[in-house]
């Protein structure tokens, strides 16, 4: 199989895939994709879109749900499936796991004076929780009829050849 690259796709990202890919026999070129980070030359209806982990996910769904939503929105409208595929490692396999992730940001404190004795406060606390990223995807992959699916580095070049639908083992 051939799979086209996005350019917008991260060189250093990019090449540890591609050399993925290389390895199960699948060609890669790098050119500029209409939406998403990986397409099969045989297939310009379906994409995966990469996502290094959950707090990119967060940051793309919360932070720039606007942006996100409008690749949706021309994804459906050119008739592209979107599958986001999230590099969150061996804790998080199924969208149901995203619902129990507990967002490092949601921990991180610094010590203030309040009313003349230190006290920890949160550093971000509006951070997203487990729970209401679940949500969010689940409401996303109902409108927009988005996929979520999840693995770890080592295993993101099969998957993409597997999403795209090439044989995974070269």
């Amino acid at each position: 199989m051939e799979i086209i690259v996005d350019t917008r796709e991260h060189k250093a990202e990019a090449e540890r895939i591609q050399k993925q890919l290389d390895a199960l026999g699948h060609k890669t070129f790098r050119s500029k994709l209409f939406v998403g980070d990986y397409q099969s030359l045989d297939n310009a209806r379906l994409v995966v879109d990469r996502k290094k982990d959950l707090q990119e996910l967060c940051g793309n769904v919360c932070q720039q749900h606007e942006r996100f939503r409008n690749e949706l929105l021309r994804a459906e409208e050119a008739g592209i499936q979107i599958i986001v595929l999230v590099e969150h490692g061996r804790a998080i396999k199924t969208l149901t796991d995203v619902f129990f992730w507990d967002n490092p940001r949601s921990k991180k404190t610094v010590i203030k004076m309040v009313d003349g004795h230190p006290q920890r406060v949160p550093c971000y606390p509006k951070a997203i929780s487990g729970e209401t990223l679940y949500k969010t995807l689940e409401t996303l992959s109902r409108r927009y009829k988005v996929r979520f699916e999840f693995c770890t580095k080592s295993e993101t070049g099969k998957r993409i050849a597997e999403l795209l639908g090439g044989e995974s083992d070269g």
